[in-house]
């Protein structure tokens, strides 16, 4: 059995954070305190802190685009991406990237789309046909 991931990080306003992570991305809320908030993201534990967000600049070359870096996300399958992704846009959510197949027809084709949280942070997901093309090259 896999085990969840956990990732920690700032976020500027707690408030903002419950709406994004468990409103518009559907995240189940967990333990929090008045200085931090857990997450159910997708299956893997994050945990929000008030606090300055890390640093990022759009640096990172993929494709014909400019990512921003640092970045961290999630890889779902295509119908759990879609869903996602129409929620986001239903949301209203501006995306760094919207939805968008990348190497169609090649080992490893996947659908990735960017956006910010409230507080700036950037999240990558990426939705594969099967679990056997997240490391196909």
């Amino acid at each position: 059995m896999l085990m969840p991931f956990h990732f920690a990080y700032h976020v500027t306003d707690l408030d903002a954070a419950r709406a994004f992570y468990g409103g518009t991305l559907g995240c189940a809320e967990g333990r929090s305190t008045e200085t931090w908030v857990d997450f159910d993201f997708f299956g893997h534990q994050i945990s929000l802190h008030l606090g300055e967000p890390f640093a990022n600049a759009p640096t990172g070359k993929v494709g014909d685009h400019m990512v921003p870096m640092p970045h961290f996300g999630l890889v779902l399958d295509v119908d759990r991406f879609q869903t996602l992704a129409d929620r986001l846009d239903a949301a209203g959510v501006a995306f760094v990237i919207p939805p968008t197949l990348r190497f169609e027809g090649q080992p490893g084709e996947q659908w990735t789309m960017f956006f910010r949280d409230p507080s700036g942070n950037p999240i990558e997901v990426k939705g594969y046909p099967s679990a056997d093309q997240v490391f196909a090259s």
